[in-house]
């Protein structure tokens, strides 16, 4: 069948995406605990979701850049 190798290129690409999507996900549930929240209004979830997005996404920025050379004492 010539359609599998296209079906399975396409599927590859699908999850690739949704890894680098689901990924900041796993860090804000897992790392700041944000498994289950109290209704606190709209404006106050939404803004409490967007400064754990971004420290999760500085989070995994900062894996990226961090230095792994270690430092001996003299």
């Amino acid at each position: 069948m010539a359609w599998r190798p296209l079906a399975e290129h396409a599927q590859r690409a699908y999850d690739s995406v949704r890894a680098k999507v689901e990924h900041p996900f796993h860090v804000i549930k897992h790392l700041f605990g944000h498994r289950k929240t109290r209704y606190r209004g709209l404006a106050k979830n939404t803004a409490q979701l967007f400064t754990l997005f971004a420290f999760a996404n500085l989070m995994l920025a900062g894996r990226r850049f961090t230095v792994t050379e270690t430092r001996r004492a003299p």
